[in-house]
Parts: structure tokens; sequence; C-alpha cells
């Protein structure tokens, strides 16, 4: 599944109401530390894009089919394309900076992750594995929820 994103930053809000309404018909509640992860990467993906790039953009999706379908251990793929073949940069950011953590927080939060030439421009990706235990110790190394970073929008080039 995928969402067409237009180079505006309302859209990374109007990413992450998308990717959560999608969440429950994979079998994924809202309450799993996978759920407010996958929010919280999106979040991420979507903003460098649009900050990054000034150019639409598409966030695409991969959920496993309900658990009883396909067993716990399904993958979840997160990934936006745009149209700019500017390799993504990930930046050391200052204690005081505003920005810059966004691809230090995806490698932080993200099974794996990588980007790939896709037409003219490029696709970053990311994956969790649905029972990777690394998910519950970083949901409580950034403060038990992703409640403290609605409406925050961070840098990552």
């Amino acid at each position: 599944m995928q969402l067409e994103i237009r180079p505006d930053p309302t859209e990374v809000g109007r990413a992450r109401r998308w990717a959560r309404s999608r969440l429950a018909g994979s079998g994924i509640t809202a309450d799993e530390p996978l759920a407010e992860t996958l929010i919280l990467l999106v979040s991420e993906l979507v903003t460098n894009a649009v900050v990054h790039t000034a150019r639409p953009a598409v966030l695409r999706l991969c959920l496993p089919a309900p658990a009883a379908e396909s067993g716990a251990s399904a993958t979840v793929r997160v990934e936006v394309a745009d149209t700019s073949s500017r390799a993504p940069v990930p930046r050391c950011a200052d204690g005081d900076a505003t920005g810059g953590r966004g691809l230090a927080l995806v490698d932080c939060l993200a099974d794996r992750w990588g980007w790939s030439p896709e037409g003219v421009g490029k696709s970053i990706w990311c994956e969790l594995d649905r029972c990777s235990a690394s998910r519950q110790s970083a949901a409580l190394a950034y403060g038990g929820g992703l409640s403290a970073y609605e409406g925050l929008a961070f840098e990552a080039v």
C-alpha cells in the first residue's frame, strides 16, 4: 500500500495518521512497541523527504497479514521514494541542535535500513522484525512511547 506525499511539512502528520489506520488490519495493535516505532520511523523518513527534497514523494508500507495467518515473526517495511538523486547522509547533531538526528533514530530503531536508486531518484527504506527484542528497550530509551514525539519533525539528510 502506498500514499502520495506532497512537499509540504503538514504531510508528515497525514502520513502518520495514514500509517496508524493501516496497522489494525494487519493485527498490529496501537499499543504495541512495534506500532509506536513504526509511526516514528514513518515520521522520520517522510520528514526527510519533505524537508530535504522539496519534491513529491511516495510512502510505501508493507505490513504482514494478521499474526494468526502469518506467524508472529513477520517483517514490516517502510519505504519513502522521492525524485532527488541525492544520497541520504547521516549527520552529527550538536546537543542543542533541533534537527539532524533523523537517520540516527532510524539506525537505532530499525532492524535494518538502507537506500537505493529508484528511477531518477531514490528510495530510503527500513525494516522492523515483529518479534525484535530491541524494540522494547528502544521504546523505553525514548521515553516509553511515541507521544513525546508527536508534532516534532526531526531533520535528516
